[in-house]
């Protein structure tokens, strides 16, 4: 027989106090944003992240204020306030291409809930580096028979991993794995576009789509431009950064042109 996992005291006592914590920041002081919130929910941001557990250490403590102009707004990084933004998570932030064939679609139903229901402005794709995903899409796990959901999950960003292999068929395995890491993003925000209640909204222009990239290495946002492909940060590097930021941009970053070639 078995023996039941246990929560340690240790991890008890973890859990307690965080709740504490939020308790007393959310129901003591705070009761107005809570009085609010019981009257349902209104975000203006769909951030499809992923499930890694490191993503705390950035989903929770940003808010996401875009411009008229689509720019990020300089007080894009603040504290985020439940109820300020629906979040969706999954194995490498992934967003499959439309296909309403009567299936079970998780990321799909929330991305039809949050535009068509919440009718959020502003849909955020949000990657991260050392993503144990793409680490295991670069690996050949849609080749294998070793998983039962992992790998025909990770199928959707397929030709991302082609087109890595492609193009950085002779480099490290990390420059592969971060390269499909921005080539996943890129793809993913390209499979929204083709969800047709998306697209009809682009088109008028009352929501706009963005590529994030969060990371973990350096402590950088960075966001894709729609023009140049190329992912720049968010927030300005203090000047003391700039010169080993731009030499590990350098080792780093493959070149703009291959890596993010479109899909289509």
């Amino acid at each position: 027989m078995h023996n039941k996992p246990e929560i340690t005291n240790k991890q008890m006592a973890k859990f307690v106090n965080g709740f504490k914590r939020f308790q007393k920041a959310y129901f003591g002081d705070n009761t107005e944003l809570f009085d609010s919130l019981k009257q349902g929910q209104s975000p203006k941001t769909l951030l499809i992240g992923c499930c890694d557990s490191r993503y705390e250490l950035f989903t929770l403590t940003f808010a996401l204020l875009l411009t008229t102009t689509n720019r990020v707004d300089p007080a894009i990084i603040t504290d985020c306030d439940p109820g300020d933004l629906f979040i969706v998570r999954n194995v490498a932030n992934l967003v499959a291409p439309y296909n309403a064939d009567g299936s079970h679609h998780g990321v799909s139903a929330a991305l039809e809930f949050a535009v068509k229901g919440l009718k959020v402005t502003n849909i955020v794709v949000m990657g991260h580096t050392k993503c144990g995903g793409i680490a295991a899409l670069m690996r050949g796990i849609t080749d294998s028979n070793e998983t039962e959901f992992l790998g025909p999950w990770m199928k959707i960003a397929e030709k991302a991993r082609k087109k890595v292999l492609k193009h950085f068929s002779q480099r490290d395995m990390d420059t592969q794995n971060r390269a499909c890491e921005h080539a996943s993003i890129l793809l993913s925000l390209e499979n929204l576009v083709g969800y047709p209640w998306v697209r009809e909204r682009l088109m008028n222009q009352t929501i706009s789509i963005h590529g994030w990239y969060f990371d973990f290495e350096d402590g950088e946002l960075l966001a894709l431009d729609p023009e140049t492909l190329v992912f720049e940060p968010l927030v300005e590097a203090t000047e003391s950064r700039l010169e080993g930021l731009n030499l590990l941009r350098e080792m780093k970053t493959p070149k703009a042109e291959e890596e993010h070639e479109t899909f289509t």
